[in-house]
This record gives C-alpha cells, sequence and structure tokens, in this order.
C-alpha cells in the first residue's frame, strides 16, 4: 500500500512554477531590471487576466521599486522579473531605471533639493 498524497504546497516551487509558466528568468528588455529599477502602470487590469499581473498594475499606479513591489506580493526577484517582463512586452508597464549613483547630487536634482531644505528650514 503507498503513502498517502500529500497536498501540493501553494506557496512552493509548484505555485511560482504554475505564474511563469516554466520559465527561470525574464526574457528581452526585462533582464536588465535591479532591485532598484521603477515599475509604473500604464494600463488597467483586464477581466480574466492573471491575478498578479492585476495586482502588479493596481498597486503600480504610483511608480514602485521592484524590491518594494516584491515584498507586497511576496514574491521572490526571479518570479516578478517573469511577471513583469509579460507586462514589459505588452506596454501595459513601464520600467524606469534609477539615477546612476555617479549622476546623482549633479543637476536639477540638486536644485530642488537645496529648495526642499530651504523650506524646511523657514517651518
Amino acid at each position: 500500500m503507498s503513502a498517502p498524497r500529500r497536498p501540493a504546497d501553494p506557496s512552493g516551487l509548484e505555485r511560482y512554477y504554475v505564474l511563469t509558466g516554466g520559465r527561470s528568468g525574464p526574457g528581452g528588455s526585462a533582464s536588465t531590471l535591479d532591485v532598484a529599477t521603477l515599475v509604473v502602470s500604464r494600463a488597467v487590469p483586464l477581466p480574466g487576466m492573471q491575478h498578479e499581473h492585476e495586482e502588479i498594475l493596481r498597486r503600480c499606479r504610483e511608480p514602485l521599486s521592484v524590491a518594494e513591489l516584491g515584498a507586497h506580493l511576496h514574491l521572490p526577484f526571479n518570479i516578478l522579473a517573469v511577471l513583469l517582463s509579460d507586462l514589459l512586452q505588452t506596454g501595459r508597464v513601464e520600467a524606469r531605471d534609477p539615477i546612476p549613483a555617479h549622476d546623482a547630487g549633479r543637476g536639477a536634482d540638486l536644485a530642488l533639493l537645496e529648495e526642499v531644505l530651504s523650506g524646511l528650514q523657514r517651518l
């Protein structure tokens, strides 16, 4: 007599395999995503969309980093990157690179920070 079958763990590897359609990494432009990349929705969820895709579109109405999005959705980076790849390919989201460290503090950003600091000091 064989041992009773254990039910599949919905939060385990099987779930990730189903979410990504068996893909292990993103393709195309999504392969350059990192945890600091900002994601913003460019479309609304459609009826019948995969639940995780709907959640990404809802949460990214305002720019949200990949790291924050992963924390909200409780998904590892590589799984989230595959889902974002799907949405990027269809134009439903836009990915914005963060400001590189070597450009930080240059140009208009520094002026803006000085204005904010000045305004805070006047309070």
